[in-house]
């Protein structure tokens, strides 16, 4: 068999020149050929699927849907990773200072991208420290009471608020989060107080609802519905421009006497910047499959949820403009960190 003659032990000058270009050409094939090797075998690990909720909420169950189908489009297992508390960002600055490989990814949304940024003055990630990979779904956030509240409708809700300023409380999945936010815009709309409980995490945030030591709460409807239909909870209302398809009685805000009312919260997912086109593109496409799936379509449908796939140019103009939107809530509500 014949074999190429090894470029170290020949000098080029003592090549005749057809010969020198010959193996020039094929030192260059070779080249092209074994650069993309470097991402070919990715992934050879499991990737983690960081959360900056807990376990309960519409982060975890979107999280978990998407995983279990992406695991399958990439071989490797897409595990999720819980990292509740600090209104998220300890899960963001976690990735956001990973290893740009693709084996650690995070589930941003609303709070952690567009509120984030205008609550704390010295955020520790910014939207640079992110390679964003797709918009995966939005979630309308829903209003809800405990049973023990005197009030079975959101104006009777106002109407008791304003009877007793300060008085009443909410609990949210914390600081910063789209629980938070979705009622502070309600209290501006409605001109009304109501203090604020956070929790790390909608579980814990449920958990107090039901148990009676907060009258209200704002989530996404994931893990409220079937307490409300246990009749443990009342959802009064939806943050959302339409009804919801699962929650078909249940008013929107606007359609209660607030115009234009729309709190819908979202979620999408991010790598470490830096990570190459190639990782992100392969995270992306498995990622939209995921959503094409309808045993997935159904399970986000059934929790009020919409796919809404966006590719990672379109996904980081979104991003850009809610936290314009949100940045206005903040400031006129007069958030700051706690």
């Amino acid at each position: 068999m014949s074999t190429l003659p090894s470029i170290g032990s020949t000098t080029r000058s003592s090549l005749h020149p057809a010969r020198r270009r010959v193996i020039g050409l094929l030192a260059t094939a070779v080249m092209a050929a074994t650069m993309p090797l470097a991402h070919a075998a990715w992934p050879e690990k499991p990737i983690r699927l960081v959360v900056p909720y807990g376990p309960g909420g519409s982060s975890d169950v979107i999280a978990r849907l998407i995983a279990n189908e992406m695991s399958k489009t990439l071989g490797q297992a897409v595990i999720v990773d819980n990292k509740a508390g600090g209104s998220g960002i300890i899960a963001m600055q976690e990735v956001a200072r990973a290893a740009p490989d693709g084996y650690n990814i995070v589930l941003g949304h609303v709070g952690t991208l567009a509120v984030n940024p205008a609550m704390f003055p010295k955020l520790p990630y910014g939207h640079e420290d992110f390679a964003p990979i797709a918009l995966l779904a939005k979630v309308p956030m829903v209003f809800a009471i405990g049973a023990k509240v005197p009030a079975k409708t959101l104006p009777e809700f106002v109407a008791l608020a304003k009877a007793q300023p300060g008085k009443l409380n909410y609990g949210s999945a914390g600081n910063g989060s789209a629980g938070h936010l979705a009622f502070e815009m309600l209290k501006v709309t409605a001109n009304i107080d109501v203090t604020h409980v956070p929790y790390k995490g909608t579980g814990a945030q449920l958990n107090d609802l039901l148990a009676g030591n907060t009258d209200a709460a704002s989530a996404g409807p994931p893990g409220f519905i079937s307490q409300a239909k246990a009749g443990k909870i009342k959802i009064i209302a939806s943050g959302s421009p339409q009804r919801l398809g699962a929650l078909p009685a249940v008013p929107t805000v606007a359609e209660l006497g607030y115009p234009g009312f729309d709190s819908s919260q979202w979620f999408g997912i991010l790598a470490p910047a830096k990570t190459s086109p190639e990782i992100v593109a392969r995270l992306h496409d498995a990622a939209i499959k995921a959503l094409s799936v309808p045993t997935v379509r159904a399970r986000l449908e059934e929790d009020g949820s919409t796919a809404s796939p966006m590719a990672p140019a379109e996904f980081a103009k979104f991003i850009k403009a809610e936290r314009e939107r949100w940045g206005n809530v903040v400031r006129k509500a007069g958030l700051k960190a706690e």
